[in-house]
């Protein structure tokens, strides 16, 4: 078995279907057709910004009957299929391709076209191998990945239109990278995908506990249809801008561990428009503002109770620290914390 690393334009892919030298072996394969434009499109803007994605494998090999070589996809017939696809002008690109939103590959400008065509994929090319070499290849690959995570397994599951919107909100918004709330790791594995899910868990359902079987259940009934992502997408911009532009000297504070983070996420939605149900278990009515002070003294309240949950002092805010201290994601700390949390920035405390 021989593995010979290569790199090939998608001009150099369309003309090799074009001509039949390129053929997917369905032993190795699921059949095409299964991602939904959403994730098409989110493919192909991948490629126009100039983003790498996973190396296709290829196995070439010589017909003994009509005597020439050919080359079949191992791996990456959705992808490869997808680019076909979008060359031949079948599908259009979506909202998650912010600079060529509605335009189909013909209507994209010469020099984004020529972009798009001389973009090289990362290929390796299997050769002198057997249908058992070449599965074995995989399995050995295989047993040195970490096994996937709820999260990665969720975004490996759907496709639709819950995973998209989850992932252009990712794309777009900075504070959860720059301010540091994930590690690189706990990014690379997702945990930031999953703390936006639980936020619209909050949003869809109120104030609950999480687990991974509910944010499962979010992705399954939104992978169809998602009607309200644009409300939901604007919602979580405006809370992510107020807090990175009234509250920023919370930035580095024990305010901005993930859970805490959630809890004032949704302090300030209540504050403003109300969490379905919260006023009826905390008594607290929304204001119709995310503050009902000054920011100075918002972000000051918040401060105080961060370094109360910092120091774990219980002489102040006992109830808020206990609550920080034990079940992160359980509904009755949630409660708690946020109730604290909506007072704090309407210096109610």
């Amino acid at each position: 078995m021989r593995l010979d690393e290569s790199r090939l334009s998608i001009a150099n892919l369309r003309d090799m279907l074009n001509r039949g030298d390129l053929i997917a072996n369905k032993e190795y394969q699921r059949s095409p057709g299964l991602w939904p434009n959403a994730s098409r499109s989110y493919f192909i803007d991948t490629i126009l910004e100039g983003f790498p994605f996973p190396k296709i494998y290829f196995h070439e090999f010589l017909d003994r009957r009509s005597k020439k070589v050919r080359t079949e996809i191992v791996d990456g017939q959705q992808r490869i299929t997808t680019i076909q696809d979008f060359l031949n002008d079948k599908f259009a690109l979506g909202k998650n391709s912010s600079k060529y939103e509605g335009r189909r590959f013909s209507d994209l400008d010469e020099e984004t076209q020529d972009r798009l065509l001389f973009y090289t994929v990362s290929t390796d090319v299997i050769r002198d191998a057997g249908r058992a070499e070449i599965l074995q290849m995989f399995r050995r690959m295989n047993a040195y990945t970490l096994p996937l995570n709820a999260a990665e397994k969720r975004h490996s599951e759907f496709f639709g239109e819950f995973k998209d919107m989850v992932t252009r909100v990712l794309d777009h918004m900075n504070l959860l990278s720059e301010w540091e709330i994930f590690t690189t790791r706990q990014i690379v594995r997702m945990a930031d995908a999953a703390f936006i899910a639980d936020l619209v868990l909050a949003l869809e359902n109120g104030v609950t506990s999480t687990s991974d079987a509910k944010l499962h259940a979010l992705y399954k009934a939104f992978d169809t249809s998602f009607p309200q992502a644009d409300d939901v997408e604007a919602t979580l911009d405006q809370v992510f801008n107020i807090i990175a532009q009234d509250l920023s000297p919370i930035r580095n504070s024990y305010m901005t561990k993930p859970f805490a983070l959630h809890a004032l996420f949704c302090a300030i939605h209540h504050n403003t428009v109300g969490l379905k149900g919260f006023e009826e278990i905390s008594g607290i009515p929304p204001i119709g503002a995310a503050l009902g002070c000054s920011a100075e003294r918002a972000t000051a309240n918040l401060l105080e109770l961060a370094a109360a949950h910092e120091s774990k002092d219980l002489s102040r805010f006992p109830e808020y620290v206990e609550a920080m201290s034990a079940g992160s994601n359980r509904e009755k700390q949630r409660v708690t914390r946020i109730s604290i949390l909506c007072l704090a920035l309407r210096n109610e405390l």
